[in-house]
């Protein structure tokens, strides 16, 4: 499937520095703190996927696989999944995932988040667009790196979800 055109584009401003946010997008256990139970790891050509509760049509894992990763300046990893028939979900997406770590002179770091390939009359589009935008409430990542603990976010199924020891 083609990719589309559009991008979603945003930044968050943290206070830990980049060796810090790099964990909280490459460490399974931080990363499904905020977005979705997972299997990643950085390393260029490894796949993984996300895993939501289902919707739809929409099985709720998404499928990616690492094409680039510069530690503690750029990852960036495909993102495939969603609803196969067109429905109100919004179609089957086939994006790109970009996260740009910068330091900034305060000693934390400009995460920017760059998901591409949209179709802009996609649903997925707006939602997801609307989702990115709202994942940094309160400085979440920020007290996530300072060791306060949150559950799996909710979007998981409750299997997922389960705390490992």
């Amino acid at each position: 499937m083609p990719r589309g055109t559009e991008s979603i584009e945003v930044d968050y401003t943290l206070e830990h520095p980049p060796q810090e946010v790099w964990r909280l997008l490459t460490e399974p256990k931080l990363l499904a703190m905020w977005l979705m139970p997972n299997d990643i790891a950085p390393v260029v050509g490894h796949k993984f996927n996300f895993r939501a509760k289902p919707m739809g049509d929409w099985d709720g894992v998404v499928d990616c696989e690492v094409l680039e990763s510069e530690p503690f300046t750029l990852f960036a990893y495909s993102w495939k999944g969603g609803s196969k028939n067109n429905d109100s979900y919004g179609h089957e997406l086939d994006t790109i995932c970009s996260w740009t770590l910068t330091p900034t002179t305060s000693g934390g770091t400009l995460l920017h988040l760059s998901h591409s390939g949209f179709d802009p009359s996609m649903f997925a589009y707006k939602i997801m667009g609307q989702g990115w935008r709202s994942m940094n409430p309160d400085g979440k990542f920020d007290r996530i790196l300072s060791g306060e603990l949150f559950p799996v976010r909710e979007c998981e199924r409750e299997e997922v979800a389960t705390p490992q020891t």
